[in-house]
């Protein structure tokens, strides 16, 4: 038997991306073929949310390259040490690890079953999670007072878990359609009935990346770790380093996921999918490689 494979023009069509892609829940049902049919399955819950207008993904995508923008100048800035106070306000404001724009991402990631025309969360959350990574990792906020700089801190930790859980909510069922349509063989027995050879996982196995993950975890402590940094009398140098480290790891984490994203990612609006995480990526090496820079430079002034 013969697994056959979609192409982008056929998974794009909105009967299967209904069917599939927004489905819920799959239910499996015995089979009286085990040879030919091992495994079948049918969606038994679509998502009833209705698409939003057109316009408002393109509100989407406006702040997302608007965001992607924000942080790029502000690297700039750091990396030439211009900006003074223009600097810190864009860094509490217009970041988007920022209290503002955070919250206008929980918000688009919470209503991401019903962005989903010209410019799909399914495809475009990862990217918009990761630069709120990123802008949390590369930017530290500057507060003159400890208890505000624990503010900024803590709503950015909390902001990051919940737009980890909404994004998942959004991906999981969206990767799982996306491997049963890919890997099974429609039986004709319902639309969204089909055989597969092996069980169907929450999430697929085409794609492996989820929102809440080590990657998520690390960068979290990393920003547990600054508020520690910042409030603890003693043990200043193992915090340091343990915060260097998991910064370190976190990056590596994020670049990993870029990669295994622009490799694997489901053919729907793949062009801007590969534009996004490839720019994220030049953004990461970007940063890395600033960061070197800068500590070569502050040897050689030690030295």
């Amino acid at each position: 038997m013969s697994w056959p494979t979609y192409s982008a023009t056929q998974i794009a069509s909105s009967d299967i991306r209904r069917a599939f892609f927004k489905c819920l829940k799959w239910q499996v049902e015995e089979t009286l073929d085990p040879f030919a049919c091992p495994f079948h399955y049918y969606c038994e819950t679509i998502s009833p949310a209705a698409d939003y207008p057109s316009w408002v993904d393109v509100l989407v995508i406006l702040f997302a390259a608007a965001s992607f923008l924000v942080t790029v100048i502000v690297m700039v800035l750091e990396a030439s040490s211009r900006g003074g106070k223009r600097l810190v306000k864009a860094k509490q404001y217009f970041l988007p690890s920022s209290p503002l724009s955070l919250s206008v991402t929980i918000l688009v990631l919470s209503q991401g079953h019903s962005i989903n025309s010209l410019f799909p969360i399914s495809c475009i959350g990862p990217a918009v999670l990761q630069l709120v990574h990123i802008a949390a990792l590369g930017f530290d906020h500057d507060a003159s007072q400890d208890i505000k700089y624990v503010i900024f801190q803590t709503s950015t930790v909390s902001g990051i878990l919940h737009a980890s859980l909404y994004l998942d909510s959004i991906i999981l069922p969206y990767y799982t359609g996306y491997d049963a349509l890919v890997t099974s063989s429609f039986s004709g027995e319902c639309s969204t009935c089909v055989c597969r050879r092996d069980i169907l996982v929450v999430g697929g196995s085409s794609v492996t990346y989820r929102a809440w993950s080590v990657t998520t975890f690390l960068v979290v402590s990393s920003l547990c770790l600054r508020i520690m940094s910042r409030a603890a009398q003693e043990g200043q140098k193992i915090i340091r380093v343990s915060k260097t480290a998991l910064e370190t790891v976190s990056l590596a984490l994020l670049a990993w996921d870029s990669i295994h994203l622009l490799r694997n990612s489901p053919p729907e609006k793949l062009l801007l999918q590969r534009a996004a995480f490839g720019a994220e990526l030049a953004l990461i090496c970007t940063f890395i490689l600033g960061r070197i820079r800068v500590a070569m430079r502050k040897q050689l002034d030690a030295a």
